[in-house]
């Protein structure tokens, strides 16, 4: 998410093409390094053929992205202001792309684990790059517009990982798959290095950043410290570990219960990320125009999403297709509540110090992925009553009914965790909780309560 360098500037007064061209290669990255996020629950059975991989492996190894993401979510805008946008993400594709045909090559999972994180690591600064050429390169008024869009391509990226992957999948084999995915990304970076500017003014234009690290340091450690801060943190972070492992395993379970090829089964798992494509904007939107609210819109919808959860559990191995593609489309709606956690964050921490509360928020979510998946996976494998297909684990009934019914929990958390949020009303309102904290602590508080 945005550092706090990304502040929109006016008009570079360039060809507005050029501009598109710009932005589009960093968001093109973005995009594959979405495309990502659900591949190992797409080839989960071909990686259990190849590699013997049980269901705790394959979480593990979807896990892995995850904290090579996480671990470098804000220190890629510090990258990025110390040595310009074109640079780092043009090493971050080089990376990711060099770490898929690292998987596509594996012979070993030590391989395949090496190569998924260095996918992770590589992707961690595509988001932040392509919001710093949007801030530098377009009217300060088309800034709001462009996070949007940015996300949007990010999202359908996660579409292409399913349906699409498995598509492709199924005419050049997986390894193929991750050949083609990565030798296009290393284009991809290298069209980066090669086209990509920092800004207009300057043909080679890298912005330093010396002063800026430190004060990042300083301003993690302040937003750190807002006890604040860790209510949209924890939130974000059981919610986004109920949706990822969700995102994982739906494909294995079409495939395990209602007998579907994968690549059928990835069809019906699009319902989810379309969904979200339309549910992250409309929610912003309604909490922004409409409600004025912040937690109450989070509270009601993550409520209402955890109640499809139980649903899903009450009705797995039972509901037909069609009604499972209404419920995931259902669940992908609800799902975008997550966007709220971004803006109470941010409203909750010092306005100079929005870009790295936000950060701090965001990696909420994914470390709760990282920790999730293989915890979810070992839980399939404790239920798995030996059944092999062409070498690959097949899970019954009993063990996604378990696996799912821990991810509900996980929402349930997240429904209890937004009662402890601050209601913002889309407003800072970091000195008004500042001058209540001061009031309580006050030397007349504290005697007053003592005589008490």
């Amino acid at each position: 998410m945005p550092p706090p360098t990304l502040t929109a500037r006016a008009d570079s007064g360039q060809p507005a093409g050029w501009r598109w061209v710009m932005w589009g290669i960093p968001a093109l990255l973005f995009l594959i390094a979405f495309l990502h996020r659900p591949a190992p629950g797409v080839i989960a059975k071909e990686l259990m053929q190849a590699f013997g991989a049980t269901g705790a492996i394959i979480g593990l190894l979807s896990a892995t992205y995850y904290y090579g993401y996480a671990g470098l979510m804000v220190p890629a805008g510090v990258l990025i202001d110390l040595f310009g946008t074109r640079r780092v993400v043009a090493a971050g594709g080089a990376v990711m792309g060099l770490g898929t045909v690292a998987m596509g090559l594996a012979s070993a999972q030590a391989m395949l684990f090496a190569g998924r994180l260095l996918v992770g690591l590589g992707a961690s600064v595509t988001f932040v790059g392509a919001l710093k050429i949007a801030a530098t390169w377009f009217p300060a008024s088309r800034f709001g517009t462009l996070s949007a869009v940015t996300a949007s391509a990010g999202i359908l990226g996660g579409v292409i990982g399913t349906a699409p992957l498995a598509g492709l999948v199924s005419v050049v084999g997986w390894r193929g798959a991750f050949w083609l995915i990565g030798l296009f990304t290393v284009a991809c970076a290298v069209a980066c290095f090669s086209a990509v500017r920092d800004h207009p003014e300057a043909s080679e234009g890298s912005e330093s950043g010396g002063p800026r690290f430190q004060a990042v340091l300083v301003g993690m450690r302040a937003v750190f410290a807002n006890p604040h801060t860790w209510p949209p943190f924890m939130a974000f972070l059981f919610l986004s570990s109920a949706s990822y492992n969700l995102m994982l395993w739906v494909v294995p379970y079409l495939r395990d219960i209602y007998g579907l090829s994968t690549t059928g089964a990835a069809v019906y798992a699009t319902a989810n990320p379309l969904a979200s494509l339309v549910a992250g904007p409309l929610t912003g939107f309604v909490s922004d125009r409409i409600v004025r609210r912040r937690k109450l819109p989070y509270t009601v919808l993550t409520l209402a999403h955890f109640g499809l959860w139980i649903a899903l559990v009450a009705s797995l191995g039972v509901l037909p297709l069609a009604g499972l593609a209404a419920l995931f489309l259902a669940m992908g709606l609800l799902g975008g509540a997550f966007v709220l956690t971004w803006p109470i964050g941010r409203e909750v921490n010092p306005p100079h110090l929005g870009g790295i509360a936000v950060a701090v928020v965001n990696m909420g979510g994914f470390l709760g992925i990282a920790l999730s998946q293989g915890p979810v996976g070992a839980v399939l494998d404790a239920r798995w009553a030996g059944a092999l297909a062409a070498g690959a684990r097949v899970y019954p009934l009993a063990a996604y009914r378990e696996a799912f019914a821990a991810c509900a929990v996980l929402v349930l958390a997240a429904v209890l965790m937004s009662l402890l949020l601050r209601e913002t009303r889309g407003e800072n309102v970091y000195a008004e909780l500042r001058r209540a904290s001061r009031r309580d602590s006050s030397p007349q508080r504290r005697g007053g309560a003592e005589q008490g």
